[in-house]
């Protein structure tokens, strides 16, 4: 049973609510035909092999028209000519090469409202961004592409407008993830943008067999790093270039995964970026505007024995429930993905191997990566979205394939274990995926997941059985703080004691942003003691004893 949306009128009100049947087993139904999501990526594959065509594309969520129900955003390519010169502008030259914007219809659909928001789109597409970067109540969207960037307004009507140029965004070279915090904690949304390679077509060199269907996408290794972009928000709707008084700009990489954590706890948010077979970086904040590159230091720049990984979509939260935030991080086939565990000293442990993830993971090739807790039991989990980057994979590696089945890890007692097997059907399907989502489509407290596929159509998986189990939900809305309340660091004690931190951020996996609600789950339990809130302006503010199998709107306190 679900309420509608109200909009708020206090600090705190009820969205939802729903009887507490027992616990039961978490099913994952492919619900893509009948939700009228017909989504299909283009990546125009041609006989050159740029390597452009293997990285696309993203999936956001975003509830564009305020109704409380999250809407989902797809980003897709562009026509690729062969030769493709440089001097040639990217188009989407037809309706199949459109970005695509669909809208929640509350009833498990959605209506493709693409032309009326104005989001088709130009140049050939990467990965999304959303936050409310003007803080006027509305979730704007940024758009990444090889070449540029796109800011688009949300107007509060159902439609966008281009903004790049009147915000001061001038970017160039290759963008993947990006995501918006507020590094300063002066209120408002700062801009973190990640760029791959030193590319061109004009080098794309060939790789691969000189034979019939034997070239292939070339390694990273045969391109140059290069650096990524910090914007500071100024509070008008421009913003400032500050890569290189902030420090960013000294440390070229080639990004692709972007997550925002406070490592250190101290109110400060830090930056995790996964970079593609070479090192990882972890930028911590100084507070003073500037950021140190850590992550050799730290443990988190290589794996335990010193080696580079094909680093592509990253997420940073609690796994191990003390307090500070972690990393996960996808990798190549014949590759483990990496966990990095918080010491909560500023240094990490490689926990890969002890926990379990690198045997399960060493086949596969990973992309959207999600740490979330499906089945609401108070443990967070794992999901993956994967597929090999290269196509004909299997010509020179027989025991590897290009498309790959979707991963979903339970965790118990810092250990992971694949439940794929008894998930869902389509855990046992292959693709060739990207970018990967997870949000409360439906609103009734359980986590859903979307996934962008290269080349193919993208799926929508709805969790039955998660709301089984205790859970509540919160919406954070800032007031002295970013409206988002991004940043905002949540504890959440139940009635047995046990805690649970979370931090308010959009930005994780790979190209993709996510549904930026928090949400608990507490097993079997039936009452939370208190909720604790860090708001990003330093005001600390406790919610006593809610009700749960709720989603709160909580705004900001005044001191």
């Amino acid at each position: 049973m679900q309420f509608p949306y109200t909009r708020p009128i206090l600090a705190i009100f009820i969205l939802t609510t729903l009887a507490a049947p027992s616990p039961a087993p978490v099913h994952y139904t492919d619900i893509t035909l009948s939700s009228h999501v017909n989504f299909v990526n283009h990546n125009s594959p041609t006989s050159q092999k740029y390597l452009l065509e293997a990285m696309t594309g993203g999936v956001a969520i975003i509830d564009f028209d305020n109704d409380g129900w999250p809407d989902l955003f797809f980003v897709n390519g562009a026509q690729l000519n062969t030769p493709q010169r440089d001097d040639a502008p990217l188009v989407k030259t037809g309706p199949e090469f459109w970005n695509r914007l669909y809208r929640n219809n509350h009833d498990g659909t959605f209506t493709d409202f693409t032309v009326k928001a104005g989001l088709q789109g130009q140049g050939y597409g990467m990965g999304a961004a959303v936050a409310d970067y003007d803080n006027d109540g509305f979730p704007d969207l940024l758009v990444t592409n090889y070449g540029g960037c796109i800011l688009y307004r949300n107007n509060g009507d159902g439609t966008f407008t281009d903004v790049t140029k009147k915000a001061g965004l001038h970017t160039e070279g290759w963008q993947t993830s990006a995501g918006f915090f507020d590094y300063n904690n002066d209120g408002k949304l700062d801009l973190f943008i990640c760029r791959y390679v030193q590319w061109n077509f004009a080098a794309n060199t060939f790789c691969g067999l000189r034979e019939a269907g034997g070239r292939s996408y070339c390694h990273p290794d045969n391109y140059k790093p290069i650096s990524n972009y910090l914007f500071r928000n100024n509070g008008d709707g421009t913003f400032t270039d500050v890569s290189e008084s902030s420090h960013i700009k000294a440390s070229a990489g080639k990004a692709l995964g972007l997550a925002f954590a406070d490592f250190n706890q101290d109110g400060w948010m830090d930056i995790t970026v996964a970079n593609d077979s070479f090192q990882q970086f972890l930028f911590m904040n100084n507070g003073n505007g500037t950021f140190t590159e850590t992550a050799v230091i730290a443990g988190t720049g290589y794996t335990d024995d010193g080696k580079v990984f094909a680093g592509m979509g990253t997420d940073a939260a609690d796994i191990d429930g003390d307090g500070y935030p972690d990393i996960v991080t996808t990798a190549l086939s014949n590759e483990s993905y990496a966990y990095f565990r918080n010491n909560r000293d500023g240094t990490f442990d490689y926990a890969t191997n002890g926990s379990r993830l690198g045997e399960i993971t060493r086949s596969l090739a990973g992309w959207g990566v999600r740490i979330f807790d499906y089945d609401n039991d108070g443990e967070n989990d794992l999901f993956f979205a994967n597929g090999h980057v290269m196509d004909n994979i299997h010509a020179t590696q027989p025991h590897l394939q290009y498309a790959q089945p979707p991963l979903l890890l339970k965790q118990e007692s810092g250990k992971f274990y694949d439940v794929s097997p008894r998930s869902g059907s389509a855990f046992q399907r292959n693709w060739a995926s990207r970018g990967a989502a997870v949000a409360d489509l439906d609103n009734d407290g359980d986590l859903d997941i979307v996934v962008n596929n290269s080349g193919g159509a993208a799926y929508i998986l709805r969790n039955d059985g998660g709301n089984r189990n205790s859970w509540i939900g919160l919406n954070l809305r800032g007031k002295k703080s970013n409206r988002d309340g991004i940043g905002a660091r949540v504890t959440l004690i139940s009635a047995a004691g046990k805690s649970q931190h979370k931090m308010v951020t959009a930005a994780a996996s790979y190209l993709s942003s996510q549904d930026r609600r928090l949400f608990f789950g507490i097993g079997t339990e039936d009452h939370v003691k208190e909720i604790l809130i860090r708001w990003p302006s330093g005001i600390k503010q406790t919610i006593a004893n809610p009700a749960i199998r709720q989603i709160l709107t909580i705004e900001e306190s005044a001191s």
